[in-house]
């Protein structure tokens, strides 16, 4: 089976409820997704509720994938430029595939699904996005066709002793 995707879905319960329950199943089995386990749904509401809020601004749009029984099983978040010079490109964030869906191509159908929303954005030619070292997760992104374009040693600390770089990725769309 494969995911459904929407861009932009109405938001209420059901779609709250079901980015909570994949962020934090995605943040409890390692995922890179600004969160280190055990994180509980409560701790990554309010993370949640500043992406909505960024969407009721027209900041910010959603990509939701849902699996063959409904439920949430993947997201994508835009994030647009502001600064003049920079609203060629849109930032991918809280790229998440639910772990009971790993190794199902679902990851590539993602960012298949999201490079084809962005095409649609006016202006945009490319996605930029980031991502914790330390996992192979830019050798995934690679192999999707994003390109390394920068890299901060030890940006990112998950836990004390345990400093990750922070890779920078590009896509471009044409």
């Amino acid at each position: 089976m494969s995911l459904t995707f929407t861009l932009d879905p109405a938001v209420g319960p059901v779609l709250r409820d079901g980015i909570l329950d994949l962020w934090t199943d995605v943040s409890n089995a390692g995922g890179s997704v600004g969160f280190v386990p055990p994180v509980a749904r409560e701790e990554i509401r309010p993370e949640l509720v500043r992406h909505f809020v960024g969407m009721a601004e027209g900041r910010t749009r959603l990509l939701v994938g849902h699996d063959e029984e409904g439920r949430v099983a993947a997201t994508a978040f835009f994030s647009f430029n502001t600064h003049r010079l920079m609203t060629h490109w849109v930032w991918l964030y809280t790229v998440m595939v639910h772990p009971r869906h790993q190794g199902r191509g679902y990851g590539r159908d993602l960012l298949a699904a999201a490079a084809d929303a962005a095409r649609g954005f006016p202006g945009t030619e490319a996605i930029r996005l980031t991502c914790r070292g330390g996992n192979g997760l830019e050798r995934f992104y690679g192999s999707c066709g994003y390109k390394e374009v920068g890299r901060v040693p030890g940006a990112i600390r998950v836990a004390p002793g345990d400093d990750r770089d922070d890779i920078f990725m590009l896509l471009p769309l044409t």
